[in-house]
C-alpha cells in the first residue's frame, strides 16, 4: 500500500519550489541545474527535481560542512 509519506518522497517538484523549499534564488537553482550541481533532470524542456533527491542532497551538504566535520572529530576525541 502507498502511503502519503511514500507519496511526498516521489513527489516531483518544479524550480520554484525547490527555490521556496530551499529559501535560495530560482537563478540560483537553474545555475546548479545546469552545471549538474543539484539532482535535476529536464522534463520536456523544464527542470524537475525529485523531493527525495533534494533531501539526500541537503543531508550530503550537511556532512560537508567544515562544522559537522569539526563536531564529529570532536565525538570521536572524546570516545
Amino acid at each position: 500500500m502507498v502511503t502519503g509519506q511514500d507519496l511526498e518522497k516521489d513527489r516531483l517538484m518544479t524550480l520554484q519550489q525547490v527555490a521556496e523549499y530551499l529559501q535560495i534564488k530560482e537563478r540560483t537553482i537553474y545555475g546548479w541545474a545546469q552545471k549538474g550541481q543539484i539532482p535535476s533532470f529536464k522534463l520536456g524542456n523544464v527542470w524537475r527535481f525529485k523531493r527525495e533527491d533534494i533531501d539526500l542532497w541537503i543531508e550530503e551538504r550537511k556532512r560537508d560542512t567544515p562544522r559537522s566535520k569539526a563536531l564529529r572529530d570532536a565525538k570521536i576525541k572524546r570516545n
